[in-house]
């Protein structure tokens, strides 16, 4: 049986009252041995900035540190965690710091197997990287001070050490092999290419200091802004152009050929490491793929009884070419589709209450992705926020290329992003009180992006989708997720070009050409986070159609959903021992 089983099943019999402490010196000794344990933790960067706007206050101006020193310095001390964590007599423990615990245990676990694969020789992909945390800093930033603005002028003239150690370290994945594809390179350095390019009046990293509040003295401001633009001008400047030069000399040119990361030096075995990792399960490469094959089959069943729905003749393929190319379905404006998504995000708001229990008091926005790097990016993303720093939650919506933003996906797209997906999972963790800092911000992506699919879900009981064609949005987005198992899997663990990844979505999806681009060259790049979505969302169906067979009657959704939501973010089998915890509690009421 598995480590994993094994920590569902003992957290399980712990959340159900099993053994209490024999002795209140047995109850300190577990308490302070699972304070150190958790101490150590944090102390190794548990919730580090991933660059989107999900740091606590402190970190806002401080880059995390990188490099073999560091990681070795995050292995000792997590190392230290772990050892801490084997003394703690887990019956001695209250059952908030059992739940912990298990999550602590668990997320240790994966951090000391990725350190020692040395991932920080691979510091960017399509998606992301460290050369756009700073973009994303700026991105929602207010400076509430001129000691603030400060500290963000200093943070940006520390951008030349931050893009040279990662620089350092992406060499040392040049020298031993372990490198991104080809295509990755390539987009990577196009991405590098248009931030360098950027004109200053346009940076986005300025924008914090054009929007001083009122506070400071007009001559201050302007002050302050001469000084970032000079910050900027002479050390962010030479830094991009450096990664510019890095990207095409050193890196392209060693670029891995196949597109596989099972082909990467102990690529196999780092592979079923990442689908351990993202999918918080043992499942394998093969059985991933099998369940994929599964679900396309079953919404493609439901997709073309939809079609019908909407009164369409042909078959699904026509269908589908139809949603891509007829011009009603497509916004006209980058501001039209930002306002097509603020509409339905208020119309979800709208439905909460009756649906959740508890709701978070922090709010979000509709802002569009930075024009610097849309190209590339995907459809939508979701920023986190932090009401101690005046920051909302950000919904963010690609508005390039209008042609390849069909209007029938945005309501899933915004329930997934926004409300009642991502923002509500993200700030209630944020907003728990009486828990270890780093629960408020851990993320597993099994149970994160499951819950923002779940959500899209969700949104047919909520009314949220107005007629087939955006109902069937909803489908496409769901073969979408289901596609991904296929895909991911067939590149990694089967050796499959782009065009044999492409073939699900363009044969099963309503998605543009462009997004499928996007989407596939995500998944060369990012292997294994593409499985989070689909696994997880059938869990947490899988949990509630649980709770609803052995509660009938007395099954209260928005019970139910805190049940979800309260505890922050989970690896699946402590979220599943969690409600089965909670049904045999209310089959006691």
């Amino acid at each position: 049986m598995s480590k994993r089983v094994l920590l569902g099943l003992a957290l399980a019999l712990a959340l159900n009252g099993a053994a209490v402490a024999a002795t209140t010196g047995t109850a300190q000794g577990a308490s302070e041995r699972l304070a150190q344990a958790v101490k150590a933790y944090e102390a190794a960067g548990a919730g580090e900035d991933d660059g989107e706007g999900g740091a606590d206050e402190a970190s806002r101006f401080t880059f995390p540190p990188v490099g073999p020193k560091a990681d070795i310095d995050r292995k000792s001390l997590l190392t230290s965690a772990r050892q801490s964590l084997d003394g703690v007599d887990l019956a001695a423990l209250k059952p908030d710091q059992r739940l912990t615990h298990a999550i602590l245990k668990w997320s240790l676990d994966e951090r000391l197997e990725g350190l020692s694969f040395d991932e920080a020789r691979m510091p960017f992909s399509t998606d992301g990287g460290f050369d756009v945390i700073l973009l994303y800093r700026a991105n929602g930033m207010h400076l509430r001070s001129e000691a603030e603005a400060r500290k963000w002028i200093a943070l940006l003239a520390q951008g030349p050490e931050w893009y040279a150690a990662n620089i350092t370290n992406a060499r040392r994945g040049v020298a031993t092999g372990f490198v991104q594809a080809v295509p990755t390179a390539q987009a990577v350095l196009e991405r590098a290419r248009r931030t360098a390019a950027t004109p200053l009046a346009e940076d986005p990293l300025l924008a914090p200091l054009r929007n001083l509040p009122a506070g400071i003295p007009a001559d201050r401001q302007a002050a302050l802004l001469a000084e970032g633009t000079k910050v900027v001008t002479d050390k962010v400047a030479p830094a991009r152009a450096g990664f510019v030069t890095f990207m095409e000399t050193e890196y392209l040119p060693r670029a891995a050929k196949s597109l596989a990361v099972s082909d990467l030096p102990d690529g196999q075995r780092y592979y079923a490491f990442l689908v351990r990792r993202h999918t918080t399960t043992t499942l394998t490469a093969d059985q991933v793929h099998a369940l994929g094959q599964s679900e396309v089959a079953r919404i493609r069943s439901r997709m073309e009884i939809v079609m019908k729905q909407a009164g369409f003749q042909g078959d699904l393929p026509a269908f589908i070419a139809y949603l891509r190319t007829d011009p009603r379905f497509y916004a006209t404006s980058r501001q039209q589709l930002l306002e097509k998504a603020s509409e339905i995000a208020k119309r979800a708001d709208d439905q909460l209450p009756a649906r959740f229990g508890t709701l978070p008091r922090l709010t979000y926005g509709v802002r569009p992705v930075p024009a610097s790097i849309e190209q590339g990016y995907t459809t939508g993303r979701y920023f986190g926020g932090d009401p101690k720093t005046g920051r909302a939650g950000g919904l963010m919506i690609n508005t390039s290329a209008l042609d390849q933003r069909p209007l029938y996906e945005l309501p899933a797209l915004v329930l997934h992003e926004g409300a009642p997906g991502h923002h509500i999972q993200t700030a209630l963790a944020q907003e728990q009180t009486g828990v270890p800092a780093f629960r408020k911000t851990v993320y597993f992506n099994a149970y994160g992006e499951g819950w923002g699919l779940y959500s899209e879900w969700l949104g047919e009981e909520m009314g949220l989708y107005r007629d087939p064609y955006e109902l069937f949005g909803r489908l496409s987005y769901e073969m979408w997720r289901a596609c991904r198992l296929v895909a991911d899997t067939g590149i990694h663990a089967k050796h499959w070009t782009l065009d044999q990844a492409k073939a699900c979505f363009l044969d099963n999806t309503a998605l543009s050409p462009t997004n499928i681009d996007v989407e596939v060259a995500r998944y060369v790049s990012w292997p294994g986070q593409a499985l989070a979505y689909k696994v997880g969302e059938l869990k947490i169906l899988e949990l509630r159609q649980r709770a609803e067979k052995a509660l009938g009657e007395r099954f209260d959704e928005r019970a139910f959903h805190d049940a979800v939501l309260l505890n922050g973010s989970l690896p699946l089998a402590v979220l599943e021992a969690k409600i089965d915890a909670w049904i045999t509690e209310k089959k006691k009421d």
